[in-house]
């Protein structure tokens, strides 16, 4: 299936959760906010909210500055 991640299309197979959009891109373990579809993911459902075809997925990744 077809989905998109921070824009880019990417192929995954079907089922695919948001877990797996984070393993297809190399998403860091710690520091990550996920949103489907414009709707914010809480990490605890990362493993069990699954993805269809053409979903939007955004990944944000905290940054430290100063």
């Amino acid at each position: 299936m077809k989905i998109r991640i921070n824009g880019s299309v990417h192929e995954l197979p079907h089922p695919a959760t948001v877990a797996d959009a984070l393993d297809a891109i190399d998403a860091p373990a710690r520091g990550v906010a996920v949103a489907l579809d414009g709707e914010v993911v809480r990490r605890a459902d990362w493993k069990s909210t699954e993805l269809h075809e053409g979903a939007a997925v955004e990944v944000l990744t905290a940054v430290q500055g100063g």
